[in-house]
């Protein structure tokens, strides 16, 4: 049996100001659920570091334990699915928002919120992923179930040296695409070749201002940025290609024309990775253990104490972190 208390981060809210403080709480605390799991690891997004700051208007309620991932073991289950000593994974399930997140040492969530770790992928490693690589994978069988298929033409991926971007880079590389990276970070470009891109394109250069229409050089694209430089992308793609959008590190605006969805046919696919049924999270994790390369997804991952959380999440939203930041809540 786990102990009778645990650490957890909680976020409060007073006079309008975020603070975050690391507290013993005890076993009563925990909101209910079905499932009761003894917490390894979990990690920092980029919507971690909004929640963190009070900014974005990410957390519904507080006190709240913010982190949208965790791995861990089941110690208790009144769910058929789980058995005590099952390895499970959370991503982003209202997480961090409505229910306690995953900067905690036990959580107890709906049964739903959780997904076996498939055999080979360690705790860690399913942190490495998270919310992050667990978006990049939706996106590339998005890409995929709209007519993706390795090529001549590039994949272009934006924000490529952050959480998604770094594990879309390896993914796709991995099932043969020719990979182009996106990034504003100059010193990331050796990084971004060893995770198997191709080639390096300059964010500036694809948030710059243009035709509506330029020439078609993409076959499909994983956007993580948004803003100006999903509005780039959107110009170069090619005739009946989609992209992928599921981030706003660039900003919430979309500033482009009708023209490259009328006269070339491409798509603007969307991708939510919170509101996702059952089956397909298993599917995606299953796809992760078959397509993702472990080794470079080891490559990605930053290990860093709780306790420093708060500090790294400024670090995230200022564009300073490179790969997967995983949070040991033991440590």
């Amino acid at each position: 049996m786990p102990d009778a208390t645990f650490r957890a981060l909680l976020l409060h809210e007073e006079n309008k100001q975020v603070r975050a403080a690391i507290e013993e709480l005890e076993r009563d605390r925990l909101p209910e659920g079905d499932v009761l799991v003894q917490v390894a690891y979990s990690s920092l997004n980029y919507k971690d570091g909004l929640a963190l700051t009070g900014q974005g208007r990410i957390v519904r309620k507080y006190p709240m334990v913010p982190g949208l991932d965790l791995s861990g073991t089941v110690v208790e289950s009144s769910s058929s699915r789980f058995q005590p000593g099952d390895p499970v994974v959370m991503t982003g399930c209202g997480s961090s928002e409505t229910f306690w997140g995953g900067y905690t040492q036990m959580s107890r969530l709906p049964a739903g919120c959780f997904v076996r770790i498939p055999p080979g992928i360690s705790l860690k490693q399913a942190m490495g992923v998270g919310t992050a690589g667990f978006t990049a994978m939706q996106c590339v069988m998005a890409l995929e179930a709209h007519g993706l298929a390795p090529g001549e033409k590039e994949v272009v991926v934006t924000g490529a040296a952050g959480g998604v971007g770094s594990v879309a880079v390896a993914i796709l590389s991995k099932l043969g695409y020719r990979v182009a990276a996106s990034t504003g970070r100059p010193e990331q470009h050796d990084f971004l070749r060893s995770l198997g891109a191709a080639r390096i394109v300059e964010r500036s250069a694809l948030a710059a201002q243009g035709k509506p229409m330029e020439s078609e050089q993409w076959a499909g694209a994983v956007d993580a940025v948004g803003g100006d430089v999903l509005a780039g992308v959107i110009r170069f793609l090619a005739r009946g290609t989609s992209v992928a959008a599921c981030g706003l590190a660039g900003g919430g605006h979309l500033n482009t024309t009708v023209y490259p969805f009328i006269l070339r046919g491409v798509n603007l696919l969307g991708i939510n990775s919170v509101e996702v049924a059952v089956a397909e999270r298993e599917a995606i994790w299953a796809r992760l253990a078959r397509d993702l390369p472990l080794d470079k997804l080891d490559s990605l991952i930053q290990v860093a104490p709780l306790g420093e959380s708060p500090a790294l999440a400024k670090e995230i939203l200022a564009g300073r972190v490179r790969g997967r930041l995983v949070i040991d809540v033991n440590r």
